[in-house]
């Protein structure tokens, strides 16, 4: 289940222990950006801020999501190889995620967070990198592949949050990218 998103005063505390200010500019990306049931690009996030703030510059909203990932209030989710535009997530309980490699955009899986799946696949894993100095403290993982464009079309451009089921989450930018 999606735990609610900090409401100002707490994302204010949040900002302020960081060294942070809190703008209205930082406060309104990250109100955008917890509205979405997608993965935004900061692009996507600047053109519908723009509608409540029209004079906020790109940098200002790049600043502000650097600045809510820097206090953990949002994900940067960006392309093992580099590419493509780096997408934000608000959603701030651990889940996983699918890169379309046709679109760059990425999808919530519904699949359920398992903290034990690094010792399922190797149960040894965590012991021999600890052995090399490295701790494990956490884990992401992206499935990555093709969405089929007829089931993409076929689904509705809102779709409500579900915890479990066979949904995928579509980001904000489908629509446009898959235009042509």
């Amino acid at each position: 289940m999606a735990l609610a998103p900090l409401d100002h005063d707490a994302l204010r505390a949040a900002l302020e222990a960081a060294g942070l200010r809190c703008t209205p500019q930082r406060l309104a990306v990250y109100d955008q950006l917890s509205r979405e049931l997608r993965h935004p690009t900061a692009e996507d996030v600047f053109h519908a801020v723009r509608l409540t703030i029209p004079k906020i510059s790109l940098a200002t909203v790049y600043k502000a999501l650097e600045a809510l990932v820097e206090i953990g209030a949002a994900t940067k989710l960006t392309a093992a190889d580099g590419t493509g535009s780096a997408r934000y997530d608000a959603r701030n309980e651990e889940h996983y995620h699918f890169r379309c490699l046709r679109t760059g955009s990425v999808y919530d899986l519904p699949t359920r967070f398992d903290p034990a799946l690094v010792s399922k696949l190797d149960p040894y894993l965590e012991e021999d990198l600890e052995r090399q100095g490295f701790r494990v403290t956490g884990y992401r993982l992206e499935l990555i592949g093709y969405r089929d464009q007829a089931s993409l079309a076929a689904q509705p451009r809102h779709q409500a949050e579900a915890p479990s089921g066979p949904a995928i989450r579509p980001s904000l930018s489908d629509a446009n990218e898959n235009q042509g």
